[in-house]
């Protein structure tokens, strides 16, 4: 699995409100190309299970103890996931080059400088917990 991290300032940048994230609609438009295409190449190579992009954190509910439901966003995280990606391909090394090929993503220079992914195995079972 790939994860990606946002906040959200960069929802609100990319939905047209002003922030100091700098996100244009041009700046948003190749961002989305990028990402059609990148989905279009693993689902293409047959390395594609699944993608999605997560709503706004501000649309989110995090329930805790006590069945305490809050509503989004937290103050206490900036950083929220913005989505995945599960790929089934040959090895991790494989699912690191594709989660690396993501930092080729257009996006303003604010956002890039801080950008990363995540690349984690997802578990059938108990039995692969392997610590």
């Amino acid at each position: 699995m790939i994860l990606t991290y946002g906040s959200q300032q960069d929802y609100d940048g990319m939905s047209g409100k002003t922030t100091d994230t700098e996100w244009t609609g041009d700046a948003f438009a190749k961002m989305a190309e990028f990402m059609n295409a990148f989905n279009k190449s693993l689902a293409d190579s047959g390395e594609l299970v699944e993608t999605r992009a997560c709503a706004a954190p501000v649309h989110t509910r995090r329930v805790g103890p006590g069945n305490v439901v809050t509503n989004g966003p937290y103050a206490e995280t900036q950083e929220v996931l913005a989505g995945y990606w599960i790929v089934e391909c040959d090895s991790f090394d494989r699912a690191t080059e594709i989660a690396l090929r993501l930092g080729e993503c257009p996006a303003p220079e604010g956002i890039t400088a801080t950008a990363y992914a995540d690349v984690r195995p997802i578990m059938d079972g108990a039995d692969d917990i392997g610590l």
